[in-house]
């Protein structure tokens, strides 16, 4: 093979795992979270103001970055045109993240670009990618801080990508702590133009809380923080633990609470580890960096309860890469030990993915996009509100007001829930009065159900399993193999 065309071998790959990621578009697996965000974006467009309804400021979406990069893709292609654009721009960043971290970890271009593919299949990649969140920019950002700040040191990137970084997330700070540590212990010296930047960063992101929101943290922190407290002995802590800790320290969600494939994968990462940090490379700098990080930010955020699996798909990724550069680097027998691990693990989890995907598009693009498009057409006026968990797809596609179970949405229901954590939501629907309640319970015969009774009427049960059907065989073989979705019931006030 010819130097030119070795050369290029990167980019070919690049382009290759782009396109994986395009079809995984057509599935229309979107995060319920990512319709937050872009209801935020389009709060902005419509009222000038950073909310969800109508006037009222607040910081209803994790990510500010992201909420102006929504913003500007709703103004450039239009509110009904925006979102597969922006799909594919989350894709693009991501995909140059990890041509950036394949010029990191390798020499040779050809394992730089079977890296950049296998990396790029990877479910948690898939994921970043096409499900609208906001880790395709933060990947980006975070793999470029790394290459043009430490590889290339670009005194520009030191001060620019700090704080983009955590106006993009602001527990972004771990990233940059574990990388500031790393780097002293490695280099034995401070880059103080690094600590300037990650000052700045800090400050950027307090100041623009606190002088546009009135708050030092994000809204949606301080909500979850207040609704899913919980006080837990050492033992509870434990079989928390041990309940949660296959979702996040593996590749894919199995059922139950034993996953032996995470053990054998969380293993096989930690001795591929070894073997490499035993070297004596250059880039085992960059290797030190992104275990150890991956496993401070898998640790802090289970310490923390945080159960929302988004927060953990860089973690997988980068826990994984001393895995993809063992099977590469091997001496003996590469090419059969390459294949043998396509064969039985990438296309497996590729497998796993796609079904996944459609199945969970189908459970939220299908099912619960339908429940706000009744909304939307059933209830004109959309100055109501309704009562839901959670605030994405439903909120999204009605249009209407809206009060989250949580509070990321609305903040008068955290002080309903500091009042009376037990019978906050009852207290919310007797002083607020939405008009709309949407429950996954049947309220008239929950607690407080003669209230219900009284003042709401049921207008329409929603259930998943009229949405398991399709003209396709294997699609609707798929839908009921991993149904994905929940029953609802909607209430109407009645009128007095």
């Amino acid at each position: 093979m010819t130097d030119s065309v070795n050369k290029k071998l990167p980019i070919y790959a690049f382009f290759l795992a782009l396109i994986v990621k395009i079809f995984f578009i057509l599935t229309h697996h979107i995060q319920e979270d990512a319709f937050i965000t872009w209801r935020v974006a389009q709060n902005l467009l419509d009222y000038g103001v950073i909310g969800f309804s109508g006037e009222t400021k607040i910081s209803a979406s994790t990510t500010h970055l992201y909420v102006f990069v929504s913003y500007f893709f709703n103004l450039i292609f239009g509110k009904e045109n925006f979102i597969e654009p922006l799909l594919i721009f989350n894709s693009v960043l991501f995909s140059i993240g990890s041509v950036l971290l394949s010029h990191l970890l390798f020499k040779n271009n050809k394992h730089k670009a079977v890296f950049i593919v296998l990396f790029g299949l990877l479910p948690p990649s898939i994921k970043i990618s096409i499900l609208g969140m906001e880790y395709g920019i933060l990947f980006f950002l975070e793999t470029a801080s790394l290459y043009y700040g430490f590889k290339k040191e670009k005194k520009w990137a030191f001060f620019l990508l700090p704080t983009l970084i955590m106006f993009t997330r602001i527990d972004t700070i771990i990233f940059l702590g574990i990388t500031f540590i790393i780097d002293l212990i490695w280099n034995r010296k401070i880059r103080w133009t690094y600590i300037f930047g990650g000052i700045l960063g800090l400050a950027v992101s307090l100041s623009f809380n606190w002088f546009y929101f009135g708050e030092l943290v994000n809204n949606t922190i301080a909500a979850k923080k207040l609704r899913y407290d919980g006080n837990f002995n050492l033992k509870q802590n434990w079989d928390y633990f041990n309940f949660n800790y296959g979702n996040f320290w593996g590749m894919i969600k199995l059922p139950g609470n034993f996953n032996p494939l995470t053990i054998l994968v969380a293993i096989f990462e930690l001795v591929c580890f070894i073997f490499l940090v035993r070297q004596q490379k250059r880039r085992n700098f960059f290797v030190w960096i992104i275990f150890i990080f991956a496993w401070a930010k898998q640790i802090i955020f289970l310490s923390q309860k945080s159960l929302f699996d988004w927060y953990y798909w860089v973690p997988q990724l980068l826990l994984f890469v001393p895995v993809l550069i063992f099977i590469l680097e091997i001496k003996e027998k590469r090419n059969i030990w390459l294949s043998l691990f396509i064969v039985f693990y990438i296309l497996p989890m590729l497998a796993f993915q796609t079904v996944h995907s459609i199945a969970t598009g189908n459970g939220e693009w299908n099912y619960r996009r339908h429940i706000g498009l009744f909304l939307d057409v059933y209830e004109k006026d959309k100055k109501q509100w309704i009562l839901l968990e959670p605030a994405g797809y439903i909120p999204y596609f009605s249009g209407l007001k809206t009060i989250d179970e949580v509070g990321l949405v609305d903040k008068k229901i955290q002080t309903e829930i500091i009042k009376d954590k037990e019978n906050y939501l009852v207290n919310t629907v007797k002083n607020r009065k939405p008009k709309y309640l949407l429950s996954y319970k049947n309220l008239f015969i929950e607690k407080d159900s003669s209230y219900y009774r009284q003042n709401y009427k049921l207008l329409k049960e929603f259930r998943i399993n009229e949405h398991l059907k399709s003209k396709s065989l294997v699609l609707e073989k798929i839908y009921r193999l991993k149904p994905s979705g929940t029953d609802y019931n909607l209430y109407e006030k009645m009128k007095k």
